[in-house]
C-alpha cells in the first residue's frame, strides 16, 4: 500500500498586492489566480493550507550580503531617485524597480521557502508548494531579472543543514544563474537548468558550464532552441534526470516550475 503524500502549500494573500509597475510582465496578483484556481478546483482540500511567516533580514543575509539587503529594507521609489549610486549598483531599475513594498514582497517569497525547507528538514511534510517563490535570479548583492532576494538558494542552504545532498531542478525558459552560482563550487548541490539558450537572458547555461573546483561535474545545462516539442523535451528530460538521480542521490530536491517554459506563455 502507498502511503499518501504529506502536501503543505504555502500562501499569503498579501502577495498579490504588490505591483512592479503598470508595463512590467512580472504580475504578483497571478499568484492570487493560481490560488483560486487551487480551491476552484478543490485542490486545497487536498493539502495543508499554512500562511507563511515573513523572512527577516537577517535570514536572508544567510545568502545576501549584508549592505544590499539593508539597502532593500529601506529602498523606496522616492529614495532610489535621491540615491542614484546604490540604487545603480543593486537594481536594475528596469527589470527590477524600487516598487513600493518590495522588501515586504521578498520576505513572504523567501519566508514561504524558508519555512518550507524547515518542514521539509523536520519530516513534517513530503512535499511542499510555494508559488511566490521561485526567484531563481537574485544575485548575492543585486537584483537581475525581476528578482530581488533568491528564495531558492535560501531554502537551499536550510535543507543542506539536515541533507547531505541536495539537488536544484531548474525547467524555467531562463537559466536559472544565481542558483547555480551560489553552489558553482560545492559537491554537495546539484543544479541542473534546461532552459533556452541563445540570444536570450541570462546569456549563461552554456552546456560545458558544470561547475568549478569541488564542485566540477555538479552543474548540469541543458541549453534548448525555440520550437521543442514535448515528445522531444521528454525524450530528453527523463534520461538526463534518471541518471543524475542514479548517481547523485539527493536527500531532498528543490524544483523551480517556471510557467514561462509552456508553449504560448
Amino acid at each position: 500500500m502507498t502511503l499518501k503524500k504529506r502536501v503543505t502549500y504555502y500562501y499569503d494573500e498579501e502577495v498579490g498586492n504588490y505591483h512592479y509597475g503598470y508595463m512590467h510582465p512580472m504580475k504578483p496578483f497571478r499568484m492570487r489566480m493560481a490560488h483560486s484556481l487551487v480551491t476552484a478546483y478543490g485542490l486545497d482540500k487536498q493539502m495543508s493550507v499554512v500562511r507563511p511567516p515573513r523572512a527577516s533580514a537577517r535570514e536572508m543575509s544567510r545568502f545576501h550580503a549584508d549592505d544590499y539587503v539593508e539597502f532593500l529594507s529601506r529602498v523606496t521609489p522616492e529614495l532610489a531617485e535621491q540615491d542614484t549610486e546604490h540604487a545603480s549598483v543593486y537594481l536594475n531599475s528596469e527589470d527590477c524597480p524600487p516598487f513600493d513594498g518590495v522588501f515586504e514582497f521578498c520576505s513572504i517569497s523567501a519566508g514561504g521557502s524558508i519555512a518550507g525547507a524547515k518542514r521539509i528538514n523536520h519530516g513534517d511534510s513530503d512535499i511542499v508548494i510555494n508559488w511566490a517563490g521561485g526567484l531563481h535570479h537574485a544575485k548575492k548583492g543585486a537584483a537581475s531579472g525581476f528578482c530581488y532576494i533568491n528564495d531558492i538558494v535560501l531554502a537551499i542552504l536550510e535543507l543542506l543543514r539536515y541533507h547531505q545532498r541536495v539537488m536544484y531542478l531548474d525547467i524555467d525558459v531562463h537559466h536559472g544563474d544565481g542558483v547555480e552560482e551560489a553552489f558553482y563550487t560545492t559537491d554537495r548541490v546539484m543544479s541542473v537548468s534546461f532552459h533556452k539558450f541563445g540570444d536570450f537572458f541570462p546569456g549563461t547555461g552554456h552546456v560545458s558550464d558544470v561547475g568549478v573546483a569541488k564542485g566540477k561535474g555538479y552543474a548540469v545545462n541543458v541549453p534548448l532552441r525555440d520550437g521543442i516539442d514535448d515528445e522531444s523535451y521528454k525524450g530528453i528530460f527523463q534520461p538526463v534526470m534518471r541518471m543524475i538521480m542514479e548517481r547523485f542521490r539527493p536527500g531532498a530536491i528543490v524544483m523551480q516550475c517556471g510557467t514561462d517554459s509552456l508553449s504560448g506563455d
